[in-house]
């Protein structure tokens, strides 16, 4: 059965305990809640497009000042191990395929036959010309381990904070996560460079129910280096625990079926 787990929001300490001796004590275990509100906050929204196991029929239209174009695409997933996306139209790209198992992704091309392992470096890379990194589409990067996360609030928002732990390999400084009280879902993620620069935003838009559950149907990539560059991923359709889904659809083999 899909689980979308209630995110568990731990009560401060009581306001009328006085300050005295055991005051910074308190003050670590203010600070442990609070690290732990952010990481189940970042858990939450990572499995909201996720269940057991899902299938989606979505779109990705890329904008750039020299061209556009928009892609039908399928895409599946098992876990939070398995995933496999596959192009659907237009004609031309049809069956070019993503395959994620664990942390190891491989991209099918039909009209050549071949399958091209993607080396852990080029997981920031670009998928298919979007702005989207093949790391976006297989989210290869489980955030709560490969970084620091701070917690923030107003009355409307969470705001999470992510800095890079040291081993961690990537081009970002820092990750802006922003969520709606009210719906607890994500509102924009904000990317920034070593410097603090903002590089690119991630807004997610437009909510309707799918299959129950209420998710953004669209995700709008703007990066914000690249006047008029953006890429918009819309959600046509989201299933949670088919049957439609099983372990032989994630397989090489699979991968370079012809459909």
């Amino acid at each position: 059965m899909r689980r979308l787990s209630t995110v568990i929001l731990m009560l401060a300490a009581s306001v009328a305990m006085a300050a005295g001796p055991n005051a910074p004590e308190r003050d670590v275990q203010a600070s442990n809640l609070s690290d732990q509100r952010a990481i189940d906050l970042i858990n939450e929204m990572e499995e909201l497009y996720r269940g057991e196991a899902s299938v989606a029929r979505l779109t990705m239209s890329i904008e750039t000042p020299q061209y556009s174009r928009t892609l039908r695409m399928e895409a599946k997933s098992m876990g939070v191990e398995n995933s496999l996306i596959r192009i659907l139209e237009p004609r031309k790209d049809r069956g070019i395929a993503t395959l994620k198992l664990d942390k190891e992704m491989w991209n099918y091309f039909p009209k050549i036959n071949k399958v091209i392992k993607v080396p852990p470096s080029m997981m920031m890379g670009s998928w298919m010309g979007s702005d989207f990194t093949n790391d976006d589409l297989v989210q290869q990067t489980t955030l709560t381990q490969a970084y620091r996360l701070a917690l923030n609030e107003t009355a409307a928002q969470y705001r999470v904070i992510l800095h890079p732990k040291e081993q961690t390999i990537t081009v970002w400084g820092k990750i802006d996560y922003v969520i709606d009280k009210d719906t607890m879902i994500p509102v924009e993620q904000n990317f920034y460079d070593d410097d603090g620069t903002m590089i690119r935003r991630l807004e997610f838009k437009q909510p309707k129910q799918f299959d129950g559950v209420l998710l953004p149907s669209v995700l709008e990539m703007t990066p914000l280096n690249k006047q008029g560059h953006k890429t918009v991923i819309t959600y046509e359709s989201l299933l949670f625990d088919t049957s439609d889904v099983s372990p032989d659809d994630f397989t090489l083999r699979n991968l370079q079926s012809r459909f």
